[in-house]
């Protein structure tokens, strides 16, 4: 009797020790490999997704930026007519511990574009005509550009504005802007 009892015992505490065994068990490598390929399968859905994103944000600033040049060279041109246009992004830049606006430095712009890189695209002011017979820098017509620094993956298509402020785009991502934007 004491026998079977302690066989009894023996035998109840094995059970209890499979049953603790069992909850702390975890995963099978099965089923980790299963969670990690779902993971990555995942993974490469979803980062080309938001670099396609991060383009169409840049495109959309680099138009902003556009208007913004074109607010600023109009109140150039108002600010001194003598000049007209503003030929550089650097004359309508400027900081306003230096003093007075001037020609050179009309402080229009933020300093972030007048360097001539924000939001992965290039600017610049190109193509600027003198009125005819000026002997100073009496700039009477300009075009602005704006260009992906790596074509598709800061932005697709590159942009141009010119004086009367229609904004053109060149699917390629150069400056050869044919499209309207609505």
């Amino acid at each position: 009797m004491k026998a079977l009892k302690f066989l009894t015992e023996r035998l109840e505490e094995r059970a209890a020790a499979r049953r603790t065994r069992r909850n702390e068990a975890g995963f099978t490598l099965m089923e980790l490999l299963i969670v990690i390929s779902i993971m990555l399968i995942l993974m490469l859905i979803a980062i080309p997704n938001m670099l396609n994103l991060k383009a169409t944000a840049n495109e959309t600033s680099a138009k902003q930026s556009l208007r913004a040049i074109q607010i600023a060279e109009n109140q150039y041109a108002t600010n001194f007519p003598a000049n007209g246009f503003a030929c550089s992004l650097a004359a309508l830049g400027g900081s306003a511990s230096t003093g007075p606006p001037t020609p050179q430095a009309a402080q229009l712009l933020q300093s972030d574009l007048t360097s001539g890189q924000k939001a992965g695209y290039s600017f610049a002011i190109v193509n600027c005509q003198k009125a005819p017979g000026s002997q100073q820098d009496d700039f009477v017509s300009y075009e602005v550009t704006a260009v992906p620094q790596s074509v598709g993956k800061t932005g697709h298509s590159g942009f141009c504005l010119d004086m009367s402020g229609e904004i053109k785009s060149d699917p390629a991502g150069g400056t050869n802007c044919t499209v309207a934007i609505q």
